[in-house]
């Protein structure tokens, strides 16, 4: 690991010295960590509730407006980045927006790969977790155990190792009465709320099957500069490496995995098989990931789903959800519901889903009343995790493999230096593991 430190300093915090400080924690510490979680766990009206922000990009920008946006008494005190620009950046933006709010002397911007736990130590009360989706489960086991409120960007994770841990450490957080909301954000949407109610009440019948479909775009791409090296151009371009964001099927249509998963009141399929590849987007800049998944999920009770995904310039765009049942099929982006001569279509409040899921955080965090969405969000993740599986290997893999599988991806240690690029995978070449 290298040392995460302030910008204007030397070095705050290496592993070992963490691993030391830790191992010679007081009593007193203890103690006093237990008074901090109690306290961050309901806060009065009165109290502001300081917000860190990990991971400096735009969607961790954002983030971090929409959470000083949720409550009258929030401010922004510690930012954590692995590069310096980025964070300026980020914390000149949110000064110009929030100018009342936002308190981060240079003395609590801290950059590294360490920065993560000098944020989650410098007084914090709720932890936004914005960087690429590979550290997200050790940096959500450090704001629990720190007794943290998290805001937790999707995916939570790249592997099934990952998944793991993010499940153990929100099943600490119900111990603690933390809140953990994750960025699955169509869960927070009114609509979608009011659509998959009346699914899950009858309106379409028996479900018989499902199809979801993320086509879109290219997003995207900073060439590399000659002074970067293997790690930083992966790390600034981490879109395009599996192991830092689990490629793109996994880091953005997990949107749309999450939605069926919550039709089908989260019970995870038995098995997937699936097909994809690198056709179009094969040049060295974007890394080895595809730019194409087709995966079918099936669930024991006969139901499958069928799951389509692309990043490629030039095709039609197509974000669309649907569900197919005996009397009739809903369309989830269109909030709409058709059964026969009949149709319903939602009405209500459109607030912004982004906004809703900041501002139900703060809520739980004012009123004692802990929401955690550790269970969902990991298993829609490994839902797409495991469609990664199938299109890679080209095999049929059940749920129970997949989410046993011994697979850890990313680097055996974070430094600044040469990182090898993995070889594009290849169905019935590239092995499960």
């Amino acid at each position: 690991m290298t040392e995460s430190r302030s910008t204007n300093t030397t070095g705050s915090s290496t592993r070992r010295s963490f691993l030391q400080t830790s191992a010679a924690a007081t009593l007193g510490g203890a103690l006093a960590a237990n008074l901090s979680v109690s306290r961050a766990a309901h806060a009065a009206g009165s109290d502001i509730l300081k917000v860190g922000l990990i991971g400096c990009g735009g969607r961790g920008t954002g983030a971090a407006a929409q959470a000083l946006t949720a409550d009258p008494n929030v401010k922004l005190t510690a930012m954590g980045d692995a590069f310096a620009d980025r964070l300026q950046s980020s914390r000149e933006n949110l000064q110009k927006m929030f100018s009342e709010k936002v308190d981060v002397p240079e003395d609590r911007c801290f950059v590294g790969f360490e920065a993560f736990k000098d944020v989650i130590n410098s007084g914090v009360d709720v932890v936004v977790l914005a960087s690429p989706p590979h550290f997200r489960p050790a940096h959500l086991a450090a704001a629990v155990a720190a007794g943290k409120h998290v805001f937790a960007e999707k995916p939570v994770a790249v592997d099934a190792a990952g998944v793991r841990s993010v499940l153990e450490t929100c099943a600490e957080a119900k111990k603690k009465n933390l809140s953990i909301v994750s960025g699955l954000c169509y869960r927070y949407d009114l609509a979608k709320r009011e659509t998959i109610q009346r699914v899950h009440d009858g309106a379409v019948g028996d479900i018989v099957a499902l199809n979801v479909n993320y086509n879109a775009n290219t997003l995207w791409m900073h060439p590399r500069k000659d002074n970067w090296s293997d790690m930083e151009w992966q790390l600034r371009n981490w879109l395009y490496f599996t192991w830092l964001s689990g490629d793109h099927n996994v880091e953005q249509h997990v949107h749309s995995l999450d939605k069926a998963a919550w039709v089908m009141h989260d019970e995870p399929p038995v098995k997937a098989w699936g097909l994809g590849g690198r056709q179009v987007r094969t040049q060295p800049e974007f890394g080895h990931i595809y730019d194409h998944h087709a995966v079918v999920y099936e669930y024991a009770n006969g139901v499958k789903l069928f799951s389509f995904c692309r990043q490629m310039a030039g095709c039609s765009v197509d974000v669309s959800d649907y569900v197919m049942g005996t009397k009739g099929t809903a369309d989830l982006m269109k909030h709409s519901i058709k059964s026969g001569d009949s149709s319903w279509r939602y009405r209500g409040e459109a607030p912004n889903m982004y906004q809703q899921e900041h501002d139900e955080l703060f809520a739980s965090i004012r009123s004692g009343n802990p929401i955690n969405n550790g269970e969902y969000m990991s298993r829609s993740t490994m839902m797409a995790i495991l469609g990664r599986m199938c299109t890679y290997t080209g095999q049929t893999i059940t749920w129970d493999k997949a989410l046993a599988s011994a697979e850890q991806l990313g680097p055996k240690e974070y430094a600044w230096g040469k990182l090898e690029v993995p070889a594009v995978a290849m169905p019935g070449i590239t092995q499960f593991v």
